[in-house]
């Protein structure tokens, strides 16, 4: 086993154990992937403003994201398929935050069910929701949430039709996954996936069973997807959901301020500042760029959240001090899963938290309510 010191070397292992088409599926993004690589760039331009001989002792990473207390300001961002990057991946992940004490968003698009995941653990998760063609599966899948005691809502805005991933294509990307001739080589170097896979009640879609499959001609996950994603999808289908769904409301994939102000106005608890991780829309702005217009036009009318290229504390930092009040996760998570199952999962989250710790410790920093644009450096007003 080698030494794990940063997210990418969790990314670097899961790539050797996990088959090609799988990890492509979390790791590539839409089109040339410019907003993919635009997502980590634009984080890493931003430099932190050093501060010593400030009394550090005693720091504090608790906050609360979306009425909830957590031991630091990341929840893990809602992921399909997690539970093919490791058998039953979900519950991995799902008892691996709740350990750990943070959100967990389980996908729509996951392979074990909500109701599996909830019998997996104590305490609520967040259910992401996609609003299909099909309303009356959608107001099924709300009231599955509300039977699990989900405690949040999380309705994802940006994927009415979905961005073109040349990786999934060329990789054939199946669910479940199909043996052929092309992968049939790589599959047989991953002896552990393949065990873990197998082991697994599921390998399919889990809150999917009763939706129609097209008659099952359908040979891959995207041409999938168009058959059943609702491109009518408009703000009067959130007051829909609104009204259907009890609890918290989380609005993800808000990259414009007039949208976030459309979210607001439609009682959404939260919004996420997201670009679906660059795997929508190529050529739209990084979530961390978008982000500071976004908190300027809501304000504290709701609690923004922001994820895309988020692998690191030092990433959580600066979103907090360019005004966001948490952060997801999503890819980190995958390759941790893919790594080393739950244990990657909390090696990733112990990662991040550690990272965040010594990045507030290095900046005077003590507690996260203190986080600010006073904490960056800015080379047109050093300080």
């Amino acid at each position: 086993m080698p030494t794990i010191t940063c997210i990418e070397d969790l990314r670097l292992l899961a790539k050797r154990r996990v088959p090609r088409a799988i990890f492509e599926y979390a790791d590539g993004g839409a089109y040339d992937e410019a907003t993919l690589r635009a997502n980590r760039a634009d984080l890493d331009k931003i430099s932190l403003r050093q501060r010593v001989m400030i009394n550090v002792d005693q720091r504090s990473l608790r906050t609360v994201l979306v009425g909830e207390n957590a031991t630091m300001p990341l929840a893990i961002a809602p992921l399909g398929l997690t539970g093919l990057m490791h058998g039953s991946g979900e519950i991995h992940a799902a008892r691996a935050a709740e350990a750990f004490g943070i959100p967990y968003t389980l996908s729509t698009m996951s392979i074990c069910s909500i109701e599996d995941v909830r019998a997996a653990v104590t305490k609520p998760f967040w259910f992401q929701l996609y609003v299909m063609r099909d309303r009356d599966f959608v107001a099924s899948l709300i009231q599955r949430a509300i039977a699990a005691q989900c405690s949040a809502l999380v309705l994802t805005a940006d994927l009415q039709i979905q961005g073109q991933r040349h990786r999934d294509i060329k990789n054939g990307l199946s669910v479940p996954p199909r043996l052929t001739l092309r992968n049939a080589l790589d599959i047989a170097t991953k002896p552990g996936w393949v065990l873990n896979i197998l082991r697994a009640p599921r390998r399919t879609f889990g809150n999917l069973v009763g939706l129609g499959r097209g008659g099952g001609n359908l040979s891959t996950l995207s041409q999938w997807i168009a058959s059943q994603f609702d491109p009518t999808l408009s703000w009067k289908d959130v007051a829909w959901v609104r009204k259907l769904w009890p609890g918290k409301l989380i609005i993800k994939g808000i990259l414009d301020a007039d949208d976030a102000r459309h979210a607001v106005d439609t009682g959404a608890d939260a919004i996420v500042v997201s670009n679906h991780g660059g795997r929508q829309l190529d050529g739209a702005p990084s979530s961390i760029a978008a982000l500071p217009g976004i908190v300027a036009a809501v304000g504290d009318k709701t609690q923004v959240l922001v994820d895309g290229g988020v692998r690191s504390g030092q990433d959580v930092f600066k979103a907090m001090a360019l005004g966001a009040q948490g952060t997801m996760a999503g890819k980190a998570i995958l390759y941790g899963l893919g790594a080393m199952g739950q244990a990657g999962v909390r090696t990733a989250l112990e990662l991040m938290r550690n990272e965040l710790d010594v990045t507030m410790a290095l900046t005077g920093t003590r507690d996260v309510k203190e986080i600010g644009p006073h904490k960056l450096w800015s080379n047109a007003h050093p300080h």
